[in-house]
């Protein structure tokens, strides 16, 4: 008699969700897309967000800040695929894609500057200028 693990929480279905998420692109409405990866670091002045959109028009992309929230949402263009190829692998995304990222701090989002260098977006957000406390000075009354 072999004894079996119990796993309450059914652990090898976990897994296999997993694996599945995976291999499938994300679907938002009837729609399929996916969700371009970001690196996001912060500087003395400003928060840096990088992605890569290699192969991508940047004038398809649109790019917006609203509520300290970064919104990149484009195409990539769909060459026309010819019917009679036999693939046996098919794992170049192409549609549409969207990326909402809320920013760690607040923004100045109307000085945002976004550049693309070889298929890398770098959008450079200046932080908002901080509100100083202001001091107030007290007058003694003179009797």
């Amino acid at each position: 008699m072999s004894l079996i693990k119990w796993t309450p929480f059914f652990s090898e279905f976990d897994d296999m969700e997993k694996v599945m998420s995976d291999m499938t692109p994300a679907v938002r409405g009837n729609q399929f897309g996916f969700t371009p990866a970001i690196d996001m670091y912060e500087d003395k002045d400003n928060v840096v967000v990088e992605t890569q959109l290699g192969g991508i028009d940047p004038e398809k992309v649109d790019i917006s800040i609203e509520n300290n929230v970064l919104t990149i949402k484009g195409e990539s263009e769909k060459k026309s695929e010819v019917e009679d190829k036999n693939y046996y692998r098919k794992e170049i995304r192409r549609g549409s894609f969207f990326r909402s990222i809320p920013l760690p701090t607040k923004v100045d989002g109307d000085m945002a500057v976004a550049v693309n260098d070889e298929g890398m977006l770098k959008v450079t957000i200046p932080k908002a200028p901080e509100i100083k406390p202001k001091t107030i000075k007290i007058f003694a009354k003179q009797k």
